[in-house]
């Protein structure tokens, strides 16, 4: 494997997640994975946007570095994950950012038609804690070990 591989700064994970007890649990499976990516969280999709596009309480890069990967809830409240989705592919600035679909449906609908707008990948979240853990220690490792992200 190469040496800068190993070199490589940690990158910001970004969470759209309504659910404070989900965004909990993801937080301590990312700790548990020993992943040093900071992780910080929107509460829907309007927010998303708001944080991905500087505006509102997120105009200094400070509080929003632009984040190398988004983990992306579909059922939020104001603008949920399919239209940010929809919007986040649209926009030359944002399209590269790989968007993790972390949901709790299963619909087919869903699946097909996150991928049809560019989702990196479709992952129901697992109920039990253990296999939520297990879920975020291995997308970290794809996502951060393995697979080179755009800067």
């Amino acid at each position: 494997m190469n040496e800068t591989r190993h070199e490589r700064r940690p990158v910001t994970i970004l969470m759209a997640e309504d659910d404070p007890d989900d965004r909990m649990l993801v937080a301590e499976a990312l700790r548990e994975s020993r992943l040093s990516n900071e992780l910080r969280f929107v509460r829907d999709g309007e927010e998303l946007l708001e944080y991905l596009q500087r505006r509102g309480g997120y105009t200094a890069p400070e509080p929003a570095p632009r984040p190398g990967l988004i983990l992306l809830d579909l059922n939020m409240p104001r603008k949920d994950g399919r239209e940010a989705l929809q919007e986040i592919k649209a926009d030359r600035g944002l399209r590269s950012i790989p968007v993790v679909v972390l949901t709790t449906s299963q619909a087919e609908e869903d699946v097909l038609g996150t991928y049809e707008l560019g989702v990196a990948g479709f992952i129901t979240k697992p109920t039990a804690f253990a296999d939520l853990a297990a879920t975020v220690k291995v997308l970290g490792r794809y996502w951060f070990e393995i697979v080179e992200l755009p800067s």
